[in-house]
């Protein structure tokens, strides 16, 4: 006899462990829990096979034998119903993984791999992307990503005339794109037919002055530069250490060994890899006689501040100089840092000098610079640090500055005249922030 609903609703109420047939192979399996399910035997081939529906009440009766019937007649055509019913859910899997938007795949790629770079660099990785792609293909299919999609989204930056910018957008493009492809999202990088058809940027150097007799001038308008005694500090020691400003404006008086002269700066500080800033050794400045008197001198304004920190910020003393300060002060005493020169800049200035007019090592400035070099081999870098040599380069770089900031032979200018004008209510107010 055929189900109907008044016998379902009766084994529902007491369930005992066995099958109960329907009709035309169709049968509800009930287990030992009392849970049941609709089954079917359907023979093909020679060989009987079972075939579920789905559990019951969740499934009704009249779906089963919809479902069953449905089965018998793939049978008929030579389908396996199994089969069908496999492939029809690798389709719908396959549709939901190609209906994921180039976000989510994006997040996935960035969470991968951004252990592996340096934390400025992850940020600046997802900030792009976050900027200049999410709002447009972040909810695009990844599967279903064209070139000319892509293309749009990178004409937007390179119309802001960040052409460099534009080009570090296609590359992170392709890498989710490729991750996409690896973990089955998609088949294709669609980045790979834009190749060509960005404009190249115009390789863009920091703005540096390498002329002996401009130097001078440079020397002479920052000794007399006229704001805080930190920010000319910063200003004076910039062009004789020759460091990045992010590892200057940082540095802390634990870092600095005044009667050993040097400075030592962290690896988490310096310009590397992650693995570089995590296993790499510290990078190790020696210090002049001359930096070790501004030092110093500077101790005394800032050397009792619990934040510890060598160059402070003028309205946050807890804090670190601002990254801006050092280029606004050029600015202030009327250098254009497009053109003339930038913080950054101090570094090629002292390069090309050393080189060119005193004549050391290219290898012995390189160490000093903290540029990974490689040997000979071109097999690893070069980690040599020339050290004995970078004392006596260092002592005689401050004392050649020395000798360009004196004025030139026969000029009215006297050093008088150029020392700092800073006013006593500047001077008398940092110090008294310093001290409280």
């Amino acid at each position: 006899m055929a189900l109907t609903e008044m016998k379902l609703r009766v084994l529902r109420n007491g369930p005992k462990p066995g099958k109960v047939a329907d009709k035309d192979g169709l049968f509800l399996k009930i287990d030992k829990a009392g849970r049941m399910y609709w089954r079917s035997r359907l023979r093909r081939d020679g060989r009987e096979t079972e075939q579920s529906y789905g559990p019951h009440p969740e499934v009704t009766l009249a779906e089963a034998r919809e479902a069953h019937r449905a089965a018998r007649n793939l049978l008929r055509q030579g389908i396996d119903p199994i089969e069908a019913r496999r492939s029809r859910r690798e389709a719908q899997r396959a549709d939901a993984e190609a209906a994921v938007g180039f976000e989510v795949v994006a997040r996935e790629w960035f969470a991968v791999h951004k252990g592996e770079w340096a934390a400025s660099y992850a940020d600046k990785v997802i900030r792009r992307l976050e900027m200049d792609v999410f709002p447009y293909l972040g909810s695009t299919p990844v599967a279903r990503l064209t070139p000319p999609e892509v293309l749009a989204v990178l004409r937007r930056v390179e119309d802001r005339g960040v052409l460099e910018t534009a080009h570090r957008v296609l590359v992170s493009v392709s890498q989710v794109c490729r991750h996409a492809v690896a973990s089955g999202r998609a088949t294709s990088d669609p980045t790979r037919d834009l190749r060509g058809v960005l404009k190249k940027p115009v390789k863009k150097h920091f703005a540096a002055i390498t002329d002996p007799s401009q130097v001078g001038a440079l020397l002479r308008a920052i000794q007399g530069y006229a704001g805080t005694p930190v920010v000319r500090t910063a200003l004076q020691l910039s062009p004789m250490l020759m460091v990045r400003p992010g590892e200057l404006r940082f540095t802390r008086w634990e870092e600095i060994d005044l009667d050993g002269a040097k400075l030592t700066i962290p690896a988490l500080r310096m310009k590397r890899t992650r693995a570089g800033k995590v296993n790499g050794d510290p990078h190790v400045v020696p210090l002049p006689d001359q930096a070790v008197a501004i030092l110093r001198d500077l101790k005394m304004l800032t050397g009792r501040r619990v934040s510890g920190h060598v160059f402070p910020g003028e309205r946050d003393h807890e804090r670190a100089m601002s990254e801006n300060t050092i280029n606004a002060a050029l600015r202030r005493m009327g250098f254009d840092t497009q053109k003339d020169i930038t913080g950054h800049g101090f570094r090629a200035m002292a390069r090309t000098i050393l080189d060119e007019q005193l004549g050391f090592d290219p290898a012995v400035i390189e160490a000093q610079l903290a540029h990974a070099v490689k040997d000979s081999l071109g097999r690893a870098y070069n980690r040599t640090q020339h050290m004995q040599k970078r004392v006596e380069m260092m002592q005689a770089w401050a004392d050649y500055l020395d000798d360009l900031r004196a004025p030139p032979k026969g000029s009215s200018i006297a050093l008088a005249d150029a020392e700092p004008a800073v006013s006593a209510e500047v001077s008398n107010a940092f110090t008294f922030a310093v001290v409280a």
